[in-house]
């Protein structure tokens, strides 16, 4: 094992704990923004619950969430239309509530291939043609636009497509997908040369948090299909377990953040019961704690933090015969923050009917993916025409006045 290795790995046992920092600390009031991917497409149909259609209670007999005001399973209303799983209530309503949380329903991108890869791709590429660079990420055509002085991170396995590019952006692994990112003996030789000194325990707990992890990953019950189409991102069980830490950096140190999280590929028995229940429900109330552990470990920056939630595609709008739901097309959008509009489901809706579905099975797409980022990034950092088309070329960018 070569030193720099050994630096390399010690660097990255302590970064996974909240005094951790890289570089100075961000400037106070400067708009930071954090992407959260589910990969493997989430069933939007039942996180944000349009409770007065008939339709949907047809469409999904052993899956629907019940309706507001039926019981302890029921959804929980949050206007006229619109519910929220009973899942998010503890996590997710309070912020709602304080006017931090926002859903865009009927949002995605043009691609109808439903394949996860393709479609994550495209999203997270972002260039709108039907040539491809792998190298040129949408994040990281922001990043170009802000100037050096935005301090970028992805918590993940990999660096995503998003970050690609000409500005370097540096990666860390929340998760290893129930493998050891550093060998047994390599571990231990860490701790001998750490021991006795002040980061002796910081690298201790850095080893715990991933082992940690590492056995939520190896506990959860995926199939072949959902473990590659989360593409080595974190669980939900295992983003609550690390999300305080990425809100501390965040706070701290970071501007720009990437995080995903898998295991949303519903296939079979997405629900028991009914739709409050089952797997879905499960992944749904941890990734909620997450996203509330996020928002209070960035403390005061929450002010000026902007979380994007967003999935490669939605579920089909009947549920299958596997008491499931397949690949799918539209699906929903959720943008929260201590400076965001919310309390609000925005953007352009439709009355939910055979005819007025996606080729008669899935959500239509009424609002673009790049056209809802890029309306958002002119709000956030005052970006014109010209820089957004830099970062998304030949996209209309949508004000839907979210911050």
């Amino acid at each position: 094992m070569q030193r720099r290795h050994v630096l390399q790995a010690a660097a990255a046992a302590t970064l996974a704990l909240p005094g951790a920092t890289l570089w100075a600390a961000p400037v106070a009031g400067r708009p930071k923004f954090i992407l959260v991917f589910l990969r493997g497409a989430y069933d939007a149909a039942n996180v944000l619950v349009p409770y007065t259609s008939e339709f949907y209670y047809e469409s999904r007999p052993h899956i629907a969430v019940p309706r507001p005001g039926s019981g302890a399973d029921a959804a929980v209303a949050l206007d006229a239309d619109w519910a929220l799983h009973p899942a998010l209530r503890a996590s997710l309503l309070p912020l709602w509530q304080a006017g931090q949380l926002a859903f865009v329903p009927f949002a995605g991108t043009r691609d109808l291939s439903r394949s996860h890869f393709e479609t994550q791709d495209h999203i997270e590429l972002g260039q709108g043609g039907q040539t491809r660079s792998y190298d040129d990420g949408f994040l990281n055509r922001l990043l170009q636009q802000l100037g050096g002085g935005t301090r970028p991170m992805a918590f993940s396995a990999q660096l995503p497509l998003s970050l690609r590019g000409p500005r370097r952006v540096p990666n860390l692994a929340i998760a290893s997908a129930g493998r050891p990112g550093i060998a047994p003996g390599q571990q231990a030789l860490l701790e001998r040369m750490w021991g006795g000194t002040a980061q002796s325990a910081s690298v201790r707990e850095g080893f715990a948090v991933q082992a940690t992890v590492a056995r939520d990953m190896q506990a959860a019950d995926w199939n072949a299909e959902m473990r590659a189409a989360s593409r080595g991102a974190v669980a939900p069980r295992g983003f609550v377990a690390e999300a305080a830490r990425i809100g501390a950096l965040m706070r701290e140190s970071f501007d720009v953040g990437f995080i995903d999280v898998g295991g949303w590929d519903t296939h079979v028995y997405e629900a028991s019961a009914n739709g409050a229940h089952g797997q879905l429900a499960d992944k749904l109330g941890a990734l909620g704690e997450g996203l509330a552990a996020l928002s209070r470990s960035l403390g005061p920056a929450w002010r000026d933090t902007t979380v994007v939630v967003l999935s490669e595609f939605g579920r089909t709008f009947r549920e299958n015969g596997n008491r499931g739901t397949d690949h799918g097309h539209g699906t929903v959008y959720w943008v929260l923050g201590g400076g965001v509009r919310g309390g609000r489901v925005v953007g352009e809706q439709v009355a939910l009917s055979p005819a007025t579905l996606n080729q008669n099975r899935d959500y239509p797409v009424l609002t673009n993916d790049r056209d809802l980022l890029g309306g958002l990034f002119s709000r956030l950092w005052g970006l014109d025409a010209g820089r957004l088309a830099a970062v998304f070329p030949d996209s209309r960018p949508a004000d839907l006045r979210l911050v």
